[in-house]
Formats: structure tokens, sequence, C-alpha cells
């Protein structure tokens, strides 16, 4: 429906262009036609004398003329320089016999010309056009013996429509101009609309690899343990047991989805809420002692900004899980008037040694996730050894 409302509506205006230019070509023959019956309509002795003058000023300029309509509306590309010495030789023929015995209909062809100078060409170019049509309207005079009116008259007639010239050649840049700013704003929308999904792609891909690809490799290896402990040592009991494990990852991993389903849409609970229940899953998961406090106020935040923090205690709690085992965790969301700030610390567990660890957080891609989170809404990260604890700390400015 709406693709042959817009084939109508192209229809209605290539139908109203075509009727317009008919138009336009049709005053612009009456016109040079006027020129003709006013030039040659009446006789007398002198206009006989100069009969053959006038009838020669009155042809080339009509030449000149159709050929200038021509190529307007065909929309051939004339150089200004083509332009200019068509209009100077129009302008010369017709203000040398617009003095001659009833050849005054013929300033009109020498206005044309410096009407074209002005819209069509340069400053400079035109500006010859218009000199050269009225110093051969002064000539005429001189030859002709012309009235003082015509001496003063046709130059200013000739000046004048150089001067409306300039101002359409004006106004066309102006519409040129405006049409460019609005083909660049257009395209400027297209990008911004381009960045948009591409970050929102960004933003999907990181909700991937943050929730279903921890969650499901968790549970795959989980599943793999469980055929060994089948095929392996056939102990039925525990991979029960095992199994009890996994069907309990893949509902904590739904609600991981839901959360970032919720995250995604902008409708997730708050911050505070949403890491009670991190350090809560922690401690049942993993049998660890996780504290969580809050200091300030806590307000609502963005849901970006909820999402990197999210993201940032998820991983940090992974990390200790992984790499500190069985160590206490402490979780603080401190609420400030310029910041908002998340740390996770643990002690290090010493039987590994301090440089596992590091190589781990550091080299993995959870670390980089975080960043990128955090450079998105201004935010910072900073994750490393502090004294005997491993800490990891995210700010974000308010």
């Amino acid at each position: 429906m709406i693709e042959g409302l817009n084939s109508g509506m192209e229809a209605q205006e290539r139908h109203t262009g075509l009727m317009l230019a008919t138009l336009n070509w049709l005053i612009r023959a009456t016109a040079c036609a006027l020129i003709g019956v006013l030039t040659f309509a009446t006789s007398s002795s002198a206009h006989g004398n100069h009969l053959a003058f006038e009838i020669a000023a009155y042809a080339i300029s009509l030449a000149l003329v159709a050929a200038w309509l021509v190529a307007d509306v065909r929309q051939w590309q004339l150089s200004q320089t083509t332009t200019a010495v068509g209009m100077g030789v129009l302008a010369a023929v017709a203000g040398a016999a617009c003095n001659a015995p009833n050849g005054g209909a013929l300033i009109g062809f020498a206005a044309v010309a410096a009407l074209a100078g002005g819209a069509d060409t340069g400053l400079l170019a035109g500006s010859l056009v218009t000199c050269v049509g009225i110093l051969a309207a002064e000539v005429g005079a001189i030859a002709f013996n012309a009235s003082t009116a015509a001496v003063v008259g046709y130059p200013l007639i000739v000046l004048s429509t150089f001067i409306a010239g300039r101002n359409r050649r004006g106004y066309k840049m102006q519409a040129e101009q405006s049409q460019s700013l609005l083909e660049q704003s257009e395209q400027l929308r297209t990008e911004q609309r381009n960045v948009a999904v591409l970050d929102e792609r960004n933003r999907i891909a990181r909700e991937i690899h943050d929730v279903l690809a921890h969650s499901l490799g968790a549970l795959g290896i989980q599943i793999q343990a469980v055929r060994a402990v089948l095929t392996d040592d056939g102990d039925v009991e525990r991979a029960v047991s095992m199994l009890t494990q996994a069907q309990r990852m893949a509902s904590d991993g739904l609600v991981e989805t839901r959360r970032a389903v919720q995250a995604l849409r902008g409708d997730a609970t708050r911050l505070d809420e949403q890491i009670t229940n991190l350090a809560q899953t922690h401690r049942e998961r993993h049998g660890t002692a996780v504290e969580f406090s809050i200091e300030g106020e806590p307000t609502d935040l963005t849901p970006e900004a909820t999402v990197a923090f999210i993201r940032t205690a998820q991983e940090a709690l992974v990390n200790a899980a992984k790499h500190a085992p069985h160590q206490p965790v402490q979780v603080v969301l401190s609420y400030n008037d310029d910041a908002m700030h998340l740390a996770i610390t643990n002690p290090l567990e010493r039987s590994d040694g301090a440089a596992p660890l590091l190589s781990g957080v550091n080299g993995g891609y959870g670390l980089t996730g975080m960043r990128e989170r955090l450079l998105l809404i201004r935010g910072t990260l900073s994750a490393g050894p502090e004294g005997e604890c491993w800490a990891v700390r995210a700010q974000v400015p308010r």
C-alpha cells in the first residue's frame, strides 16, 4: 500500500513537472514571437531602410535564445565560458539593434542575455556580458540617433535584468546548499542508526558471553564429570548428586538469562538486590562466606551502569571461586555524590601462589569484557593484589 502511494506521488510530481516545463516553454516562445511581431508588424520608410539589419539581428538573437533554452531544458552542463560568449554575442547584437527604427522590442533579447549572464556565470563574466549589452545599446543609440529615453532606458533595462539574474543565482545556490545539507543530515542519521545497531549488537554479544557462555560452559564440564563418574567408577549415587547439581546450574543459568533479558530491555531490578542474589548464589554453590555491605544512600542507576556492575561482580566472584576457593569474599557497594564504587576483595590462596592468579585473571576475556562495559559509560576498572588480598574495583561517575 505504501509503495503504491509513493508511486502515485512520484507520478503526480512528474506530471506536475511536465506541465510546468510545458507552460515555461509556451511563455518563452510567446515572448519571442511577440518581440518579432512588435519588430516587424509595423512598416515605415525608415523601417524599410534597416529591415535587413533588424531581420538579421532578430534571427541571430532568436537562434541564441533557442539554444540557451534547449540547453536549460535538457540540463546540458555548459561551461561558464561558453555561456558567457553566447550571451555576450546576444547582448551585442540585440543591444545594437534595439535602437533601430521599430527595433525597441529587441531589447528583450539583450535583457535575456544579461539575465543568463547574471544567473549562469560568475560575477566577472556576467558583468562583462552586461557591459557589452550596455555598450552596444549606446553605440546603436549614436548610430541611429535615438532619443534620450532610449539612451538611458535601454541600459537600465539590461542592468536591472543582470541584477535579477544575480539574485536568481543566489537563490539557486542557497537551494543547492540546503539540499546538500539535507542529504548530509540524512547520511549522518543513517550512520548514527548504523552505529546504534552495532552498539546494540556488541551489547548483546557481551550478554551472551557473560551469561550463556559461562552457564553452558560450566554445565558442559559438569556433564563430562558425570559421564566420567559413571563410566570409570560406576558410582551411580555420586552421579545422581552431580546431576542434581547440574540441574541447579541449569536453573541458575536460566535465571541469569532472564536477568540479562531484563537488563537489555531496561527494566532490571535494583543493583543492590541483584548483587545480594549473586552473593547468596555464591554462598550456596561454593560454600564460601560472602559479606555484602552498602555504603551511602542507594539510588537508581541507568540500565547500562547496572549491568556493568552486575557483570563485574559476577566475574569477580567466579574468579574468586576459581583461584581462591573457600576464601571469604567481601563485596562493598558505595553510593557517593560524584561516583559509584564496587569493590570485591578476597584473600589470596597461598598454596596456588600469586602468579597463577594474575595470569589467569588478566589473560581471560572476562576482565576485558568488564573493562569494555565500564569504558562505554566512562567508568574504570582495576584488578590486582592489595597486600594479602586480591581486589577488583569498578567505578562509574554519576
